[in-house]
């Protein structure tokens, strides 16, 4: 029986947590190469805490190892394509792969319905409302006229912002603090809420920070950089709920 069917890890293994790959242009000895990759502090923070991670390339089928991971982690990155949510592209929008954004999608909804605990960041939390049929701010300035959320400076920059958690969710007990924070650095955010999704989180102007899946034992969207920050909290998180049986996530959720 595979760790999914369990509701966690074999015992005495380590749970495996997929993260979703994503490809950039590198020079490596002098050569320009595409590779397929994650953020170092994506797999370091997993490791700590005790899990295996798993790249996994965004490939048509890349639903199908579901069954062998214990929780999912889908990172930042390019904006998805506008039609998914039926828009045509702002100027502002970039960098778009619908192949690549179509083999999430299937990736993180196998995933959900196999009820494996999913930690979605910044382009990864805007999947999410996507895929339950909400819809995105393609450019945040032209909604809040600040560049606050992803600062123009010649360096690259997190926009800190103070957070307002629901009381009572998930992401203000893994937070547990009286003024978190967010570090982010993006240009699109929740517009419309997609079904099933629970707002959770806001900056001061109102920009959607963090969201949950309603009926899901632990599937949890962050709009900050996640990663960029030495914060481990949501890594732990995630690792937690994937050494533990899916029965007793089911009942915590139902209490609620």
């Amino acid at each position: 029986m595979n760790s999914v069917a369990n509701g966690t890890a074999h015992a005495g293994q380590r749970p495996l947590i997929g993260i979703c790959a994503r490809t950039a242009p590198v020079t490596l000895q002098g050569g320009d190469l595409v590779v397929s990759l994650a953020l170092q502090s994506h797999v370091a923070f997993l490791s700590e805490a005790g899990c295996t991670p798993l790249l996994i390339p965004l490939l048509p089928g890349a639903e199908t190892l579901v069954g062998r991971l214990d929780g999912l982690l889908v990172p930042g990155g390019p904006d998805l394509d506008p039609a998914l949510y039926g828009e045509e592209a702002h100027p502002a929008t970039r960098a778009v792969s619908p192949e690549a954004d179509r083999t999430e999608l299937a990736l993180v909804r196998t995933a959900l319905d196999a009820g494996l605990p999913v930690l979605a960041i910044c382009r990864g939390m805007q999947l999410l409302n996507v895929l339950h049929g909400g819809t995105l701010h393609q450019h945040l300035s032209d909604i809040t006229g600040h560049d606050g959320h992803r600062p123009r400076t010649p360096s690259f920059t997190l926009g800190r912002h103070p957070l307002k958690l629901r009381p009572g969710s998930r992401i203000a007990g893994i937070l547990d603090e009286d003024e978190p924070e967010t570090a982010c650095h993006h240009h699109q955010a929740v517009n419309r809420l997609g079904d099933g999704l629970t707002a959770t989180g806001w900056a001061a102007d109102g920009t959607v920070e963090a969201v949950e899946v309603a009926a899901h034992p632990f599937a949890v969207g962050v709009q900050w950089e996640s990663g960029q920050t030495d914060d481990k909290r949501l890594h732990r998180a995630l690792a937690q709920a994937a050494g533990r049986p899916k029965n007793e996530l089911a009942a915590e959720i139902s209490k609620s």
